[in-house]
């Protein structure tokens, strides 16, 4: 332990954390820097602040205060002691509703002062699109702003007092008519009065440098005022009282669409007459493949309106559309529609972050700003800066107040490249100045613009700052190196202390052109994992949520993987104790894989890392015997046990023990092997059915054998764990038409006529007579035992080499319907990422659909049977990550299943709820979701889980019985059969 840790855990009663995983969490924000603190303080008040700056004032450490970790120059890391303000200095700790104010601490999220304030029919004005996990003390180091400001202003318009400690121990109480003014503060400004009153540029985005003009007595001489956007260098805020206000009783969002960008730029200021709350602009580079719902056009401009009805929001909307100059137009009230409109606009932050063509784009030039009338021609000379520079970026923002976001394809990797980037990052400052704007219009200047200051505000009025910083700060010791005497913009990248060279992997990573530290790179901090609540179907990152700990964010792991990479912090390498206990919590969930805007795949990365973490090693109880479930499976399958082995689980003694010796958590029970596997079943029913049709044929008759158009996939948990699914999916398919063959368990001979041609396409296949049998090797997968995994799916590609063959591509091939959504998406997706160099992977992948696909693909005129009863439940997480729901919430609405299925996840997750040490945050999971969606459902609701680990979380967790889709349709067709 050293002196400074010591000191600190004397005197703090927060914790003090000077491990290796907390340094690592702390290294970054969403910028493109870092910098390696000694240790992080979560303090509990703000005695505790006081005396961090105490100790670490005598020791001469730095120290920098951190919210959310969602600032994009670099100003949340520090090489001294981060204050991390979000563990216990959360709360808000009164709301006045007749005042309306709110008395808040640093650490709040955003949303949940807005959670609070909705009921009164208030909110806070400023919303960045990091409202979900951005903290009020970020908000007001950086003065954020967000896209209501045309309407409520910066975060400054917002504050009204500010409780501050300094570095020297003084608390401060700041607010207008100089109170709180440290000793010297209004000397100095009285003595540079005409410089104040001239060298500010007008503009409502003026974010870059103190606010010195809060100052003037003309503007009331508010401290409180001028300390925002100080981005932690004049003093530590403990408390904030801010300003509330009234939240419009019904919107409408007019979505205006343009021929492209430069046209929504110019038409963007003459819409501010019409006192809209958002102006917001986007270009069609930014929206995703799959997004729906906007009106034609190349470029876009959201425009909401308010008012006291529904009627009154829209009308407003509509007078703008007609007031615009555009080439579609919609309007929109409805609340859901509008958030899935918005969601495209707010995941442009992290969209942006990749080209069209993959490659990776950074902040640095994030959010410039300029007086809204100059948008147009100020976009024009950036665009042709990019193209002199070689470089490319999208705009987008905040339109309305000529502030600009823009994620650019720097190559920061390279010497050449970095000094590119300090080039550009020069000469765009200098159009910036010469349209009258702001260097940074929205997240602070930090490391990324401090050093181009002078540009904007002349060496004389940057010298006044720094002797501010004199005044609050004599010693230099808070935030050293942001806005005053700043640390070069090209110095400290984060991508510096990574490997060269590609590191030697199992997964193809085709997204990231075959690179683990690409791969890794992807996460930008944007930290949309770090959302305390769900909306929707979303699913990441529930380990964060269930626990409140950044190590189990998407975030907090991909960045102890960068440090892994580093060798800095963390210097073990695969072997990291530090990264492996982070990825412990991970349920290989992949909600990332969909839910994060730059698409970060930790379960990939999770099992990688355990592949190479174990590799000659022993492995955890629970790899074996979690990890080779198919195989003690298929055992008992073949040894006809299943009786014995479910009569000897309900011996407690010998559960115990079993559990003991597997790994698994003492609080789940284990779950029942079938008498009989679906395979067996479904050769029994076909010998049952040959011997009816070759009597048939006798007879002279034509037997109605089903054409066989699709395999029914028997993964490992219908086959021998619920069986029941299984016999259920093939009534239903069968009853729509749908011929079901069992894929083969050895291979299938493929016919060739005398001239060469395929045949088989419609049945003609012959067995050759082997025992094995396909598997998806998901449970190896999830285990990160990536040899083994391999190994199976290369056997399973053999098996159904027939059906992979390049001369088939263009044929018309059976559909492999998979009943077990975890299972499909490890065909669909890690079988072709892990066997990258099989062709035959992507083929198989591109045949796999889920059961509803199945019935909208191979029998698109068939009706289903009415069930008309509500649903209740969850969409399975890996349906909603890899696969998508759409077929499944056509074929509801087709059968009268009402309602929408929860979000989150159920917390089994496969082998994570039955591993030992999991049982709390799988519970936890289930709470947050799924079992208040159960508990709160209609009495005759269907309880619909498709996955075999939701219906044993429902079940064991839940004491109820959830269902797969196919087993409601089966038990509806023997009902309309039985009528």
């Amino acid at each position: 332990m050293t002196d400074l840790q010591a000191a600190l855990r004397r005197v703090v009663q927060g914790e003090v954390r000077f491990d290796v995983t907390a340094r690592a969490l702390t290294t970054m924000d969403a910028s493109n820097y870092r910098r390696v603190p000694l240790g992080v303080v979560a303090p509990r008040d703000a005695d505790d602040v006081a005396a961090v700056l105490e100790v670490c004032r005598e020791q001469g450490v730095p120290v920098v205060a951190r919210g959310g970790g969602t600032s994009i120059a670099g100003q949340a890391t520090g090489t001294g002691v981060v204050l991390d303000f979000t563990r216990h200095m959360n709360r808000m700790l009164t709301l006045d509703p007749e005042a309306r104010t709110a008395v808040v601490q640093p650490g709040l999220v955003l949303d949940r002062l807005q959670d609070a304030a909705a009921p009164h029919g208030l909110r806070f004005g400023p919303d960045p699109s990091t409202h979900s996990r951005c903290t009020l003390g970020g908000m007001i180091g950086n003065n954020s702003c967000g896209s209501h400001s045309v309407a409520w202003g910066t975060t400054a318009d917002s504050v009204r007092e500010l409780d501050v400690v300094t570095a020297r121990g003084e608390r401060l109480r700041l607010g207008p008519g100089w109170a709180g003014a440290p000793d010297g503060l209004r000397a100095l400004v009285e003595g540079e009065l005409a410089r104040l009153r001239t060298g500010f540029p007008e503009l409502p985005r003026r974010i870059s440098g103190y606010a010195l003009d809060a100052l003037l007595p003309e503007k009331g001489a508010d401290v409180a005022r001028s300390f925002c956007g100080s981005e932690g260098t004049l003093g530590i805020l403990t408390e904030a009282v801010v300003r509330l206000v009234e939240a419009p009783r019904a919107r409408a969002l007019a979505v205006l669409g343009y021929a492209e960008e430069g046209a929504a730029a110019e038409a963007a200021a003459g819409l501010l007459p019409h006192h809209p709350l958002t102006v917001e602009g986007m270009a069609a580079d930014l929206v995703p493949a799959d997004a729906v719902g906007l009106p034609r056009g190349g470029a876009w401009l959201f425009v909401e309106t308010g008012g006291e009805s529904e009627g009154e929001a829209r009308a407003r909307a509509e007078s703008i559309v007609r007031a615009a100059d555009v080439v579609d137009a919609l309007v929109v009230t409805d609340a859901g529609r509008q958030r899935a409109l918005w969601r495209i606009r707010e995941d442009a932050s992290g969209t942006a972050t990749r080209m069209p063509d993959g490659s990776e784009a950074w902040p640095g030039w994030e959010d410039c700003a300029v007086p809204p009338e100059r948008l147009g021609a100020y976009l024009r000379d950036f665009r042709a800066l990019l193209t002199a520079h070689g470089l490319r970026g999208t705009p987008y923002g905040h339109f309305g107040d000529g502030c600009i976001h823009v994620r650019i394809d720097f190559d920061l990797l390279t010497e050449p490249g970095v000094a590119r980037f300090r080039r550009f990052s020069e000469e765009l400052a200098e159009v910036v100045v010469a349209h009258g704007g702001s260097l940074s219009g929205e997240h602070g200047d930090g490391q990324a613009r401090a050093e181009l200051l002078p540009k904007m505000y002349g060496a004389e009025m940057v010298d006044l700052f720094a002797r501010v910083k004199g005044v609050w700060d004599p010693d230099d010791l808070l935030n050293p190196g942001m806005l005053v005497r700043p640390a070069p913009l090209d110095a400290n990248l984060r991508f510096a202390v990574l490997p060269r060279e590609p590191v030697d992997v199992a997964f193809g990573y085709p997204s990231d052109g075959g690179d683990f530290s690409a791969a890794v790179r992807r996460c930008v901090g944007v930290a949309k994992c770090r959302t305390t609540s769900v909306t929707g179907s979303a699913v990441m990152c529930p380990s964060f949520r269930a626990t409140g700990d950044e190590t189990h964010s998407t975030r907090g792991r991909a960045r102890l993987l960068h440090e892994m990479l580093a060798g800095e912090v963390v210097t073990d390498g695969w072997r990291s104790t530090e990264v492996r206990d982070a990825l412990d919590l991970c349920l290989s969930c992949k909600g990332c894989r969909s839910d994060c805007p730059v698409e970060v795949d930790m379960a990939t990365y999770k099992a990688e890392f355990l592949h190479h973490h174990y590799a000659g090693r022993r492995r955890p109880a629970a790899h074996y015997s979690m990890g080779w479930l198919p195989v003690w499976l298929r055992w008992v399958d073949r040894t006809r046990t299943a009786p014995l082995v479910n009569a000897l689980a309900s011996v407690r003694p010998l559960a115990w023990a079993a559990k003991r010796l597997g790994g698994i958590a003492p609080e789940r029970g284990i779950p029942r092997v079938a008498s009989e596997t679906l395979s067996r079943w479904l050769r029994r029913r076909f010998r049952k059915r040959a011997r009816t049709w070759r009597a048939e044929l006798r007879a002279g008759g034509r037997p109605g054998i089903p054409e066989p158009t699709a395999f029914l996939w028997p993964d490992t948990f219908t086959e021998h764990l619920s069986p029941e699914v299984g016999r259920a999916a093939v009534k239903v398919l069968e009853a729509a038409g749908v011929g079901v063959l069992e894929p083969p368990p050895r291979p299938w001979r493929v016919h060739r006529s005398a001239d060469g041609e395929i045949e088989g396409a419609g049945g003609s296949w012959r067995l050759r007579v082997r025992r094995s049998r396909v598997c998806c090797g998901l449970t190896y997968l999830s285990t990160g035992q990536l040899d083994r995994a391999r190994e199976v799916l290369r056997h399973t590609l053999d098996l159904m080499e027939p059906f992979l063959l390049p001369e088939l591509e263009s044929a018309d091939l059976p559909a492999v319907i998979v009943l077990e959504p975890s299972c499909a998406a490890a065909l669909r997706t890690d079988l072709p990422e892990l066997l990258h160099d099989d062709p035959r992977a992507a083929r198989l992948a591109a045949m796999v659909v889920t059961f509803a696909e199945a019935l909208e693909r191979l029998a698109p005129d068939w009706t289903p049977p009415h069930v008309d009863r509500p649903v209740t439940g969850q969409t399975h997480c890996h349906q909603h990550a890899v696969l998508g729901d759409t077929a499944d919430r056509r074929v509801r609405a087709a059968a009268g299943l009402t309602g929408e299925l929860a979000g989150g996840c159920c917390g089994l997750a496969g082998n994570f709820g039955f591993e030992k040490g999991h049982y709390e945050v799988s519970t936890v999971c289930a709470e947050e979701q799924l079992l208040p969606a159960v508990r709160e459902s209609p009495a005759d609701a269907v309880i619909l889980a498709d996955g075999f680990s939701c219906r044993t979380q429902l079940e064991q967790v839940g004491g109820v019985r959830g269902r797969h889709l196919a087993e409601v349709l089966a038990d509806a067709l023997e009902k309309q059969e039985g009528e």
